[in-house]
């Protein structure tokens, strides 16, 4: 799972990185540089030492008198030896050989660190670890992580530049602008009361590139977004962001698709198979959830004619009924289990769950007894129950089946996000627009604005817009969204129309995105784009559940930075100048 790297350490003070070093090596003098891991006395005269640096560890024999202890900074130089018989380190690249006949020259000395620099910092507390996060970077954990960005970062930039696309960077003081997240203000100190953004995502600039005609534009942007944190969220975040002109869906989900898996063969050493593709109307009937995890079964499964004419009152008149099978002896789950599981999708908006633990007699349940012959028999062969197996099935609207299922699904089956093979997906075909305001009884958009409607669904925008699907695609990895793209609408005319199906009047597209459609009557070519998240994919391509694990300096849960101690109050005088002022905070 470790990209490929090339030390190449030789400078003036040292020959060679710790790591790197042989049996072809024996009988060389060499130099190394690093910090000073574990010590281990041996005798009166000598001492052992793991010499560390990011290319690995490497064992020093020295004098016992040289008074080097943990994390101080030194230079070594010796002769490449083999280890004596019984001493080889087989978990170690290094553990063939150690350095003797050692020279030590400490560099730097160091006070004792809050936790161990090694692996075992896992169980220090977060908090801990980000307050030194400059004592954390140099884990072994960590080094291999920012090694694993790094080959994601430059397989994804030589993937873009050898499709045609040109790198450009876009602004980061941008106008405030409504894209469904929060967003960081910054004051201006030449207009006072007046505000820049920080860029969301550089959506209407690269847009407006195809309009100036740069065909191909791809960018590593930092984007900002002031929402709650959590495993797979930052404040901060990188994407990669392209776009392109005089395309369709089929040319973005490649152009897109060659980079990704680019990614991946540099980090895991082989390419992945063709990403395959799936609507999401199937997702949702599949897998109950627009990013379904691809490496486990448990799909869903549609029974709502089982019970077409059944006296069963809660499934009676029912939208929709489905179920998932729980294997492996799911029958042992205990009543407590059960319960626990009824709350989990009351919880989610379910009214309520019925399960089947399933026998060789039939049905071990409380509704078993209100379930005819007839149905028993068909939801045992529908689900492919066998004994030992358990049913859950959920009855109400479409919607609330899918997502209650998706979720229990999930909760009971889902592996750890980096366990197993990499699975990846393309929906398709997402809805243009998602419900309804209750208070302006428009829809809602289901992507931004100027996504671009299925052209079968557009004679129905006005009459049935909660039917019309969009040209718009997300790429789902074991589970986790990478990103999400479409393709744009270029016509003034129609972009209008589906400004009037969100409500947004003519004087009002002008005011919130004036500077943005303008350009488009000047002629605006077919394009479309996408982006995703570089943070998201590296983390799963490590091997990490959390984002944080592989941002150099990320924000804890809260959004602090224990290093740093931000965000921190400013001088009065700065906000003055700002024409600021802080009123109290109130509850």
């Amino acid at each position: 799972m470790n990209p490929p790297v090339s030390h190449s350490g030789a400078t003036s003070m040292r020959t060679h990185m710790c790591g790197d070093l042989r049996a072809s090596d024996i009988g060389s003098e060499v130099s190394v540089c690093g910090w000073v891991g574990r010590r281990r006395e041996h005798g009166e005269h000598l001492a052992f030492v793991d010499l560390r640096d990011h290319s690995g560890l490497l064992q020093c024999v020295i004098n016992n008198n040289v008074d080097v202890r943990s994390e101080y900074v030194v230079r070594i130089t010796g002769v490449v030896r083999a280890r004596p018989e019984g001493t080889v380190n087989d978990s170690l690249p290094t553990g063939e050989i150690e350095i003797g006949d050692c020279e030590v020259e400490i560099l730097r000395r160091s006070e004792s660190p809050p936790f161990s620099i090694d692996d075992r910092a896992n169980d220090v507390d977060e908090n801990v670890r980000l307050q030194y996060r400059y004592l954390d970077l140099r884990r072994s954990r960590m080094q291999r992580n920012l090694r694993v960005r790094a080959a994601v970062n430059s397989a994804v930039r030589t993937s873009m530049e050898r499709q045609g696309f040109v790198e450009v960077e876009t602004p980061m003081l941008v106008p405030s602008t409504p894209e469904g997240a929060r967003e960081f203000l910054v004051p201006s100190r030449k207009s006072p009361g007046e505000f820049y953004a920080l860029p969301q995502s550089p959506q209407l600039f690269k847009q407006l590139l195809m309009v100036g005609g740069t065909d191909r534009y791809y960018q590593i942007a930092r984007c900002l977004r002031d929402e709650d944190l959590r495993a797979d969220r930052q404040y901060e975040f990188m994407q990669l962001d392209m776009e392109m002109s005089f395309v369709e869906q089929d040319d973005v989900l490649d152009a897109v698709g060659d980079a990704v898996l680019a990614a991946a063969e540099a980090v895991l050493g082989e390419r992945p198979p063709a990403i395959e593709r799936m609507t999401w109307h199937d997702s949702m009937n599949r897998f109950g959830i627009d990013k379904p995890d691809l490496r486990f079964g448990m799909e869903l499964v549609e029974l709502t004619s089982t019970f077409g004419s059944t006296q069963f009152k809660a499934f009676a008149g029912a939208e929709s009924i489905k179920g998932i099978l729980v294997s492996g002896g799911a029958a042992d789950f205990g009543r407590n289990q059960l319960d626990k599981l009824t709350d989990r999708a009351k919880g989610i908006g379910a009214k309520g769950l019925v399960w089947l633990k399933v026998t060789s007699e039939g049905f071990e349940s409380p509704v078993a007894k209100f379930l005819s012959e007839e149905e028993s028999a068909s939801v045992r062969a529908a689900m492919s129950a066998s004994e030992g197996d358990l049913i859950l099935i959920v009855a109400d609207e479409w919607a609330t089946t899918c997502e209650v299922l998706g979720t229990l699904r999930n909760d009971l089956g889902r592996p750890p996000v980096h366990e197993g093979p990499y699975r990846y997906v393309w929906i398709v075909e997402f809805p243009l627009f998602v419900g309804v305001d209750p208070v302006t009884g428009t829809p809602r958009p289901g992507h931004h604005p100027f996504t671009r409607p299925h052209p079968d669904d557009v004679d129905r925008i006005e009459s049935d817009p909660l039917s019309v699907r969009s040209i718009a695609y997300d790429l789902v990895l074991n589970g986790w969204e990478l990103g999400s793209g479409s393709i744009r609408i270029h016509e003034p005319e129609l972009q209008r129309q589906v400004f009037s199906a969100l409500g947004i009047t003519e004087e009002e597209a002008d005011s919130k995105f004036g500077f943005f459609l303008r350009p488009f009557d000047y002629g605006a070519p077919p394009h479309g784009g996408f982006a995703f998240g570089l943070d998201r994919l590296t983390a799963i391509l490590a091997g990490e559940d959390n984002i944080r694990e592989v941002i150099a300096y990320p924000k804890t849960q809260s959004g602090t930075d224990p290093m740093t101690k931000s965000p921190l109050p400013v001088d009065g005088e700065v906000l003055g100048d700002l024409g600021l002022r802080v009123l109290p905070k109130v509850d």
